[in-house]
């Protein structure tokens, strides 16, 4: 019975302290292919669709994304991949 309550106590710590690592964090991604005022709410709209994603800002004149997400959640990579899936090809700028 008490090897069962460690064993419980493990999991919980275990699955506490993926929480504890996961941070909120900004990234500016270079945003191609946007070419008309429709273009960053499609941008805004797919990004905002990603698990994890908190805030998301589109400048058309910059041609650039600044995305706000929960790394526990999410990476660059699946934002990358969400504007790409929508036509905007995206990179890390910086």
């Amino acid at each position: 019975m008490s090897k069962l309550l460690g064993f419980a106590a493990f999991v919980v710590c275990l699955g506490a302290s993926s929480a504890v690592f996961a941070a909120e964090k900004t990234i500016t991604l270079a945003v191609s292919n946007m070419y008309c005022a429709d273009c960053p709410y499609i941008v805004k709209k797919s990004l905002e669709r990603v698990p994890g994603v908190a805030n998301v800002t589109v400048s058309y004149k910059d041609k650039m994304a600044i995305v706000t997400f929960d790394d526990g959640k999410t990476d660059v990579n699946r934002l990358i991949a969400a504007t790409t899936n929508a036509g905007y090809p995206s990179t890390p700028k910086g």
